[in-house]
């Protein structure tokens, strides 16, 4: 299969044992990478320092890049990705895990259709127990249903994608947009002519922690969106009224206390784990 490269960064509130699991799910893929970029988005932990050192040591595919300030997701990202050696680049972040054949089954994809230039995975999220998922993300599939879904919502689960380096910089590579970083991207790409998928397998663990809605809250946010959809109402993305009704649902989500915010992602975003499914979890 074509080779490819991995983007993480790492910043000093990841946690040590979620960033463990995380790198070890990338290494332990069916299909390995010869180049996993990793960086450093500012001062770490003692402790983050010892684990990426340790990797380091023991996997030379694993390139370390360190910034010296805390710069934010989309700027380490835009950082990393230049040091990625191959056309084919993967995301993972540093406290989620890939499932083994997450990998093998993108790369399979694009394979079979060259003209796809990112491509991502549904997503389950996770507490403390992986094979006990609480909720499952679902994403549209195909490219006319991605670009619908676009102007209501962000149509990929982040960490599952892959996507060709070449496409990502010709749309402007990742940019500064507090926690929308890679929403920004998506919708630059498909302005840009690009062609998009999702597969429809779980092949992404997302862990989430009791402050995970939380931090999707506020008048930083409420901006950060603003933000976004009004410079992309500026290109034609989004019409007026497709600004204004994002901004009314958004900022009420988004302003509303962290309970009912919970229960609103979970109960409607979201489809719940009704049925106490488990799944079978091989690193």
């Amino acid at each position: 299969m074509e080779k490819y490269s991995v983007l993480m960064s790492v910043y000093q509130k990841d946690d040590a044992n979620a960033l463990k699991e995380s790198v070890d799910s990338i290494l332990n893929q069916t299909v390995k990478t010869d180049n996993f970029v990793i960086v450093k988005d500012g001062p770490l932990t003692d402790e983050l320092n010892q684990i990426l050192d340790n990797y380091a040591k023991k996997y030379p595919e694993i390139c370390i890049i360190t910034l010296k300030k805390n710069v934010g997701l989309g700027k380490a990202l835009h950082t990393g990705l230049l040091y990625c050696k191959h056309e084919l680049v993967a995301r993972m972040d540093a406290d989620d895990i890939s499932l083994a054949t997450r990998i093998e089954k993108e790369l399979e994809y694009l394979k079979k259709h060259p003209e796809i230039d990112i491509v991502g995975t549904q997503s389950l999220e996770f507490i403390d127990d992986i094979t006990k998922p609480v909720q499952y993300n679902q994403y549209p599939l195909t490219h006319l249903e991605i670009e619908k879904y676009a102007h209501m919502r962000n149509p990929y689960s982040h960490p599952s994608v892959i996507f060709k380096k070449s496409k990502v910089l010709l749309s402007g590579n990742y940019q500064d947009a507090y926690l929308c970083e890679d929403y920004d991207l998506w919708i630059r790409m498909i302005q840009s002519g690009c062609i998009c998928a999702n597969l429809d397998e779980y092949l992404l663990a997302v862990r989430i922690s009791k402050d995970f809605y939380k931090r999707r809250s506020g008048l930083k946010y409420v901006k950060s969106i603003h933000y976004l959809m009004r410079k992309n109402m500026k290109i034609g993305f989004f019409t007026k009224g497709e600004y204004i009704k994002n901004m009314i649902i958004r900022s009420i989500v988004y302003l509303m206390p962290n309970t009912l915010r919970s229960l609103f992602y979970s109960k409607i975003l979201r489809k719940g784990n009704q049925n106490n499914e488990s799944i079978t979890y091989s690193a």
